[in-house]
């Protein structure tokens, strides 16, 4: 094989890259794909707001004599936080047949004391909690009464008995809508650099498998090859990630899930960030990797050990951002490179991270890049023109 010619490393690399960009955009794979996530996160988005505008909002009928406690209910329900409506409902037959056809959530009948409460299927807790607290109340006063108490000053006197509370920081309100965005902004990463990586490996061992790459290193040299087609297909999954990112937010914040738009916009700035550093990270030890090999039936010998890697970075993020994102397992494996950048985002979107953390783990992120991105060249430059069977990695390595 002839010598590359000598072009400039980086117009080198600019081409290799400008062919993958164009190749992929150009694609139907690409739309469709797009395409397809929005319309499931959209769907995703409406169902939960639906949910929420449903979740604390009941419909409560009330026959006979519970129609007294129609205020009382109304009142003690909206100190829990729920919207209750109320309607008189004239028959107690038909009452039941409006519960069976879902117009009413509830209906109460019977007397304060002894309610009798008829649903479709379940009682939401809350509400429950309501109606016995009601009840329970009707009990006491009698009771007082009977006992010549006046019931509204033994109540007045038992509400003001309260434990104080003394909380050590301040309540963070916006805590839950944080650690969503946090959970988002995993996923988003974990699926860019899982798969734009496996496109990566599969990308060169279907150039070996064509020998096409032996036409492009009569050009190129094998770590421009590398690099451009990273760079290429890194910023093919980086154009989707920030569709997906925009419309996602567009969405979210129209349907009033999202209401912390700052909180978001800073969660998609970092998540480029970390999408950059984490796919140069792993894309290198994918080019490598997909290397060793000149068929796609051998393909997943090679990319599995390098996905179950990035996989154990995102259920592990996922379920220390669920439980403890401030703790030490998840400060500890934020740090970890191969882990940082699935999990530090995470933890930066739900106000977990200080900077001093932030930085660090982006520093020994960046080293790790580097040295995985060296030894990768090194295995792809020694691997890219092998054919035949599966070539060892410590094999290619010594070259």
């Amino acid at each position: 094989m002839t010598a590359p010619s000598a072009l400039p490393p980086l117009k080198a690399v600019g081409l290799v890259a400008r062919r993958e960009l164009n190749t992929r955009l150009r694609a139907r794979s690409f739309y469709v794909g797009t395409l397809v996530i929005l319309l499931v996160l959209g769907g995703y988005l409406l169902l939960q707001a639906t949910l929420i505008g449903n979740a604390s909002k009941s419909t409560v009928g009330l026959t006979g004599q519970a129609t007294g406690i129609a205020q009382q209910l109304t009142a003690a329900a909206a100190q829990t936080g729920q919207e209750v409506q109320t309607r008189t409902v004239p028959d107690l037959e038909q009452g039941k047949a409006e519960v069976r056809n879902g117009d009413l959530d509830v209906l109460v009948s019977g007397n304060a004391a002894a309610l009798q409460v008829f649903v479709k299927s379940d009682l939401d807790s809350q509400l429950q909690a309501v109606l016995n607290g009601i009840a329970r109340q009707q009990v006491l006063d009698a009771k007082l009464v009977e006992a010549d108490l006046d019931p509204a000053q033994v109540m007045r006197e038992v509400d003001s008995a309260k434990v104080t509370l003394n909380p050590l920081e301040p309540p963070d309100p916006e805590r839950g809508q944080r650690l969503a965005i946090g959970l988002i902004t995993v996923f988003l990463l974990f699926f860019g650099i899982q798969t734009y990586g496996a496109f990566v490996a599969q990308g060169v061992i279907e150039e070996k498998a064509s020998r096409v790459v032996e036409i492009l290193l009569s050009t190129v040299r094998p770590w421009q090859l590398m690099l451009g087609k990273v760079l290429g297909l890194g910023l093919v999954g980086l154009v989707q990630i920030v569709i997906l990112a925009a419309v996602g937010l567009a969405m979210a914040g129209g349907t009033g899930v999202l209401t912390l738009s700052g909180v978001a916009t800073g969660t998609a700035a970092w998540g480029v960030v970390w999408y950059v550093v984490g796919f140069f990270l792993y894309a290198t030890v994918y080019a490598a990797a997909g290397s060793l090999v000149s068929r796609q039936e051998d393909a997943a010998s090679v990319i599995t050990p390098v996905t179950m890697v990035l996989t154990l970075g995102f259920v592990v993020g996922f379920n220390v951002l669920l439980q403890s994102p401030d703790g030490a397992l998840g400060r500890v494996l934020s740090l970890v490179p191969l882990f940082s950048p699935i999990l530090m985002p995470g933890r930066m979107a739900a106000g977990s991270a200080p900077g001093w953390e932030v930085g660090l783990s982006l520093v020994l992120t960046v080293a790790l890049g580097a040295l995985l991105t060296w030894l990768g060249s090194r295995v792809y430059r020694n691997a890219v023109l092998h054919t035949g069977s599966r070539l060892k990695l410590m094999t290619a390595l010594r070259g």
